[in-house]
């Protein structure tokens, strides 16, 4: 049945999600089900981030697994990294995986993304996702909550020094 709806291509041309560039990555859980709610896949989640990330050359600055998505602040650690390459693997390996498993679709097809520009500090926009738990009233404090963290040390000196309210939001929510 053709509803006369055509769904949008919200990606920009390939050539700017390559290279050394900070991105902010919105992934949805299939149906916004709560499978970033249990412990053992979201922890399992982080450990595939952190592997695959590795392996498609991408620092991964920020990470934040809420009960129906999950967010990331990563950057290209070379002019070769592609940022539609790494997320889609990376949805492709874990839910190719997830499915075997348990026999549930884990991911949405599309996913938010958003090229940081000069005016985006990297700092606020990982404070906006770090503190994605405390606004959901999941934690009191980022550091209460156990699945966010950062595999840089940029990244960990930035959880650190998380200021108390962050202003930054992301352009489809402003």
């Amino acid at each position: 049945m053709n509803s006369g709806f055509a769904r949008k291509n919200i990606r920009l041309p390939t050539r700017n999600y390559r290279g050394r560039r900070l991105y902010f990555v919105t992934m949805c859980f299939y149906e916004r089900r709560r499978f970033g709610a249990n412990h053992r896949i979201a922890s399992w989640i982080i450990a595939r981030l952190k592997t695959h990330a590795a392996a498609c050359g991408f620092f991964v600055h920020a990470f934040c697994v809420m009960p129906d998505h999950l967010h990331i602040l990563t950057g290209g650690s070379a002019d070769n990294s592609n940022l539609i390459k790494f997320v889609e693997s990376f949805k492709q390996e874990t839910a190719t995986a997830f499915a075997k498993r348990t026999h549930h679709r884990l991911w949405q097809a599309k996913y938010y993304d958003h090229i940081l520009r000069q005016t985006d500090a990297a700092d606020c926009v990982a404070g906006y996702i770090w503190s994605n738990p405390v606004r959901a009233h999941l934690s009191r404090t980022p550091a209460g909550y156990p699945y966010l963290g950062s595999f840089t040390i940029i990244g960990q000196k930035m959880l650190k020094a998380i200021p108390p309210t962050i202003d930054w939001l992301p352009p489809w929510k402003a």
